[in-house]
């Protein structure tokens, strides 16, 4: 039998589950001594702390609250951008006990290795946001890729003008992220079919270090001497290398730069007119998601899916469950402060006269 549809909680920003019990975060091991014997135990990997502050700030919150309110005995670890950190935890998690893991994969490499063992252990695995190609997950929680690089490329061609001549440049995500060639696709399908717009450089930036990034662009700026209209910035932390460069010469705020993830400083960067826009995936939507799926996962049910996403490296396709991003300007930021994606107090410190103009109240 069936558990409720992932899409009831899809449709829904932030919904909750009714159901309560212990979790854990990033900082601890297994809570759950209230939890529902029935239900097996969870761990949850994240990837990192720098390619962007959600890792940090919104989905273990999310996550954790997630599995509280359903119940379930949960731990969420962070691997600190260290494959090797990450293999660890995972066979720290799998010597728990946990029946159910789900990472947010650091390359497809070893990934595909963690779920590898993690099955060989009768141990049921999931991908969390990013697809682990060629690994054997059973299911993909995340939100449409390709669908994110399509809103940047629709945003980036409304902050340029759809008639005007301009050269753009792509700043895109880790090559070791299979989300980053889905975001870059999804961009390419908007923009490419405007003849008004030429390509003047492209270029990933390894594992997503703002550090490489703020380099890469820099390069891109001399060699192009500085000819760039617009910038597609795979998501905020890239886009705030870029506008870093922008202001020092004297250009940010006149050459539009987009974003992902609306993160606090995406968003005042937004405020400020700094950054063209961003996309917002709310992570108690996805937390939420996730949650319902390894529940069902847990009780040997079959979660409901509302997509098929293909592992070009497995040949295969996975069960998913793809959620609808936003995209975010300065006339919405609102809604991201409403959803919870960020709090009013923090985004408008230092920023009052931007979030009174926005309509923010804090």
């Amino acid at each position: 039998m069936k558990r409720m549809p992932v899409l009831a909680v899809a449709g829904l920003l932030g919904a909750s589950m009714a159901l309560t019990a212990c979790g854990s975060d990033d900082g601890g091991g297994s809570g759950g001594d209230g939890g529902d014997a029935s239900v097996g135990k969870v761990g949850v990997i994240l990837p990192d702390t720098e390619s962007s502050a959600r890792w940090v700030s919104a989905d273990p919150p999310a996550l954790k609250k997630a599995f509280e309110e359903a119940g379930v005995d949960a731990t969420i670890k962070n691997a600190q951008g260290d494959s090797s950190r990450m293999t660890g935890i995972a066979d720290s998690m799998i010597a728990s006990g946990v029946t159910v893991l789900a990472i947010v994969n650091l390359d497809n490499e070893s990934g595909a290795a963690i779920q590898e063992k993690a099955e060989s252990q009768g141990v049921a695995t999931i991908d969390y946001d990013r697809l682990t190609l060629g690994g054997s997950a059973s299911y993909y929680v995340s939100y449409d890729n390709t669908k994110v690089g399509e809103l940047q490329g629709k945003g980036l061609q409304q902050c340029l003008g759809k008639n005007a001549k301009s050269n753009i440049v792509y700043l895109n995500g880790s090559p070791d992220d299979s989300n980053a060639t889905l975001f870059s696709t999804g961009a390419h399908n908007v923009l490419d079919a405007n003849s008004n717009y030429n390509v003047a450089a492209e270029q990933a930036v390894p594992a997503w270090d703002p550090t490489q990034a703020t380099q890469i662009f820099e390069q891109m700026w001399t060699q192009t001497g500085g000819k760039i209209d617009g910038v597609l910035a795979a998501n905020d932390a890239l886009a705030g290398s870029v506008i870093s460069i922008l202001q020092k010469n004297d250009m940010a705020g006149k050459i539009p730069v987009t974003g992902q993830d609306a993160t606090v400083q995406g968003l005042q960067a937004i405020l400020t007119g700094d950054q063209c826009m961003t996309v917002y995936k709310s992570a108690p939507q996805e937390a939420n998601a996730l949650a319902d799926v390894a529940i069902a996962m847990a009780n040997g049910e079959e979660p409901d899916t509302n997509a098929k996403s293909e592992d070009t490296e497995g040949d295969r396709e996975v069960p998913s469950i793809l959620l609808d991003p936003l995209l975010v300007t300065k006339d919405n930021v609102k809604e991201v402060v409403k959803d919870g994606g960020v709090k009013a107090a923090e985004l408008c410190k230092g920023f009052e006269k931007e979030c009174k103009q926005a309509g923010i109240k804090f």
